[in-house]
């Protein structure tokens, strides 16, 4: 017997005690001081206790239980939803000061029905069997204006036609003027981004040529949205400028009843570098800087908790349900639960990659054509081919990360984006478990 390649073990933050964790095996637990000194000594009292987990296992048989879970997740990802981006323009009616799309080329006009047809008809057959729902993104998807709303109207209606669910992600200005139309088939959820209280948001994301606030008309729309039972997601880009305003942001959807609303949920984004460069890398968090520092404000401003629970890595779900998650034994949904399109034709792999020129994987318009090859090296990448993967007890918690930007910075999809684990872990096991 000897110690499992995937146990993760570390002390937890702020206390005496440590975490052992490990994915594969299915098991966590807390380690006092003295059985954390026998684990790192090889010396158990509990030897069986260990065995039984899986924490002290015989290699040969660690590695046909590693390819049955394998098998497994394979499985279970092929019959999974599929989420299907399309954008109809990469335009957008905000400047906010750290867009990575600001280098495409921003076009909006009439786009052709036959280019909408095309796509149902693609999604239709591409995925046919398959559970399935299509995400509007941009640019910006709910621009004023005729043609902007003449498309909405025409997508959306073809989407009930199709009974395609249909999600949305806006930066929310023009939400109140599209609400009339969210009846024309399943709305799944809106997704809105507000960086802070209306001075923080307000100087983050302008309008173009304009400067006219746009805190205030978003908070409108989303009140709007929950006023006639739509689910939202609010999404917060942080970064330097505004996670120390987190809290007041916090108490701000909560003294609106947003919090308490069934409906809503919220996510926080880092801030980082995607396709080019940052106009102020200073301003950037490592992910471990970013969570770290989520932390200690959270032990100040507790109130944040109402309005988001942060995951740290596995803590969250574990806390949540009292069992770990499946092994991931791949984060990267490109080419596999994810795909995008946009209004020139083109298919991309995923959301990270779409109008990214270069990227593109063929066209489903106005003639079908896919580069197999391209698709089969993004179906392919996971854990077991990303070499720096395989010695790594933090693979089946990090599933190799993004793809994209495992491309964007190494040359190689089949490279790492190495998420930090260890650390998230020793924060979430902290908060969820020993400062209740």
């Amino acid at each position: 017997m000897e110690l499992s390649k995937h146990n993760i073990f570390s002390q937890i933050n702020g206390s005496e005690n440590y975490l052992l964790v490990n994915l594969l095996h299915g098991e966590a637990d807390i380690l006092d001081p003295e059985t954390a000194k026998q684990y790192t000594q090889g010396s158990f009292k509990d030897r069986d206790k260990f065995i039984e987990k899986g924490y002290l296992t015989d290699a040969d048989q660690e590695k046909i239980l590693f390819k049955n879970r394998y098998l497994d997740f394979l499985d279970n990802r092929d019959n999974d939803e599929v989420q299907i981006f399309f954008v109809p323009w990469y335009a957008c009616n905000f400047n906010c000061s750290y867009c990575y799309q600001d280098e495409y080329t921003n076009v909006e006009g009439t786009i052709d029905i036959e280019i909408i047809t095309a796509f149902f008809e693609y999604i239709n057959n591409k995925f046919a069997g398959r559970r399935k729902y299509v995400t509007l993104f941009g640019g910006e998807p709910l621009l004023h204006g005729k043609n902007a709303r003449e498309f909405l109207d025409t997508f959306l209606t073809m989407a009930g036609n199709n009974n395609i669910d249909i999600a949305i992600v806006t930066n929310g200005y023009h939400l109140i003027d599209y609400i009339d139309l969210f009846d024309k088939c399943t709305i799944r959820e809106i997704q809105v981004t507000i960086d802070g209280v209306q001075a923080i948001h307000d100087q983050r994301r302008p309008l173009k040529n304009s400067s006219e606030g746009t805190f205030e008309r978003i908070s409108e729309g989303i009140d709007r949205l929950i006023e006639n039972g739509y689910n939202v997601n609010l999404r917060t880009v942080i970064d330097r400028d505004n996670i120390d305003h987190l809290p007041e942001l916090a108490s701000y959807a909560i003294d609106k009843g947003w919090t308490a609303y069934d409906g809503f949920k919220t996510q926080l984004g880092r801030n980082y570098s995607l396709h080019h460069c940052q106009s102020a890398p200073d301003m950037l968090f490592s992910r471990a800087e970013l969570w770290e520092k989520l932390y200690l404000l959270i032990q100040s401003y507790p109130e944040i908790i109402e309005f988001h629970k942060p995951a740290f890595s596995v803590s969250k779900f574990l806390y949540e349900n009292g069992e770990l998650p499946d092994p991931l034994f791949d984060a990267c949904p490109a080419c596999k639960t994810e795909w995008a399109f946009d209004y020139t034709g083109k298919i991309f792999p995923c959301t990270a990659t779409v109008g990214k020129a270069g990227d593109e994987l063929g066209t489903f318009y106005p003639e079908y054509s896919l580069d197999s090859n391209k698709v089969e090296e993004w179906e392919s990448r996971d854990i077991t081919v990303i070499d720096k993967c395989h010695s790594c007890e933090l693979a089946l918690a990090c599933g190799g990360g993004c793809g994209s930007v495992a491309l964007n910075e190494s040359g190689n999809i089949n490279s790492p984006d190495c998420n930090p684990v260890r650390r998230l872990l020793e924060l979430g096991i902290s908060h969820y478990f020993e400062k209740e």
